[in-house]
């Protein structure tokens, strides 16, 4: 029977990150920095609130949009913290995660043949949600820009088939923010564009300057722009698939049935843990933030001493570094130095071939782990450079 399979799903491909992490498993004793899952645990507060929500007996089926207490906190907490402002009562969706908030907006807004804009070395299941939707990815080279998508490069690559752009940022895997002024200047060219806007902003309160702007406010941008979030980096949530999905009434109705049909609704409790976190816990993320600031500023520091390319990371918790110099593929780098060192990191063409000739590190691991890491890395790297 697997012959009769569909060819959409046939054509997947397991995640890079996923297959190298399978991977590393062989290795028990290796230092790992592949994985972007927060290293702290969920805040106790929250953990109560899913175990008063059992106790309690909120154990059945929500509205498909998600419990109105959650949907109201997720609206003041955008309010309060981004100056953002979408109804609960039609425009926010609570989600299994923010990769079926990704799933269900990809799902709502292509048909086939459309193109979506992506800029790269980018997050890799966007390429293949659009595939299961019938449209293709279009992958845009922000090398040359500081991993930063440009309007030129917009302008030369869009086409009359041209339905989407979508703006991870904080980027994973770069950590780079674009700034208000960045997000102005595309935002005057994309105001004016047919095109969805898919601001994909998961790692909002991670962002080092502590202040996060979303395209959504931008002039003339709310009409079009759809915006995802969670608790999922923020909140140290991953396990819990909670995301939320934002846009404007006419565009949220028509993504609530894809979400409805799809999954009925996100779990009823691990909605009440959220909605404890977006009240009790709406600056649970400092603490974290201020960690990840300091093991960023290790990292950069070690990188820099070895005089391995990277550019700083604004936001998340991921450092891309350059190994081209070294002359060998990103695959190779890695494999090398998980065999030889036992340190694991993510290969670059896991984020598109545009990824090729850089690795990824993440740095939401404790200190000693990421010292080290550090440590192996260097001893790698004193015997291949060139």
């Amino acid at each position: 029977m697997a012959n009769y399979i569909g060819e959409r799903a046939k054509s997947l491909q397991i995640s890079g990150i996923r297959q190298f992490f399978n991977r590393v498993q062989q290795y028990p004793d290796a230092i790992q920095l592949t994985l972007g899952m927060p290293d702290f645990k969920t805040p106790e507060h929250i953990k109560r609130a899913a175990s008063e929500a059992i106790q309690n007996n909120h154990t059945t089926y929500t509205p498909n949009a998600g419990i109105l207490s959650l949907r109201k906190a997720v609206s003041d907490f955008l309010h309060e913290k981004y100056k953002l402002i979408y109804d609960p009562y039609n425009e926010v969706i609570i989600t299994n995660g923010a990769s079926q908030a990704i799933d269900t907006a990809l799902r709502t807004i292509l048909n086939p043949g459309d193109e979506v804009l992506i800029p790269a070395p980018v997050y890799p299941a966007y390429a293949p949600v659009i595939e299961m939707a019938g449209g293709y990815p279009v992958f845009i080279d922000t090398r040359n820009t500081g991993f930063k998508l440009t309007v030129s490069q917009i302008q030369a690559h869009e086409s009359n088939r041209t339905k989407a752009v979508i703006l991870p940022y904080p980027s994973n895997p770069t950590g780079v923010v674009l700034s208000k002024t960045e997000l102005g200047t595309l935002a005057s060219y994309l105001a004016e564009k047919p095109y969805f806007v898919l601001a994909d902003e998961i790692y909002s309160e991670l962002n080092a300057s502590g202040v996060h702007h979303s395209i959504a406010n931008e002039p003339g941008m709310r009409k079009q722009t759809i915006v995802i979030n969670g608790v999922s980096k923020s909140h140290a949530m991953t396990g819990w698939r909670i995301g939320f999905l934002m846009a404007p009434a006419e565009i949220a109705s028509e993504m609530l049935k894809v979400h409805q049909y799809n999954v009925s609704c996100a779990s009823s409790v691990s909605q009440h843990a959220a909605l404890a976190a977006m009240t009790n816990g709406k600056n649970d993320a400092n603490e974290m933030r201020m960690a990840y600031d300091e093991r960023r500023d290790f990292i950069i520091r070690r990188l820099q001493d070895l005089n391995i390319p990277v550019t700083k990371p604004d936001g998340a918790f991921y450092a891309f570094p350059s190994i081209s110099g070294t002359g060998l593929s990103s695959m190779d780098f890695a494999l090398k130095l998980l065999e030889e060192e036992r340190l694991a990191v993510v290969p670059g063409d896991a984020f598109s071939h545009l990824g090729e000739g850089y690795i990824r590190l993440s740095y939401a691991y404790h200190m000693d782990e990421l010292n080290e890491g550090m440590r192996r890395l260097q001893a790698f790297w004193s015997r291949i450079k060139r």
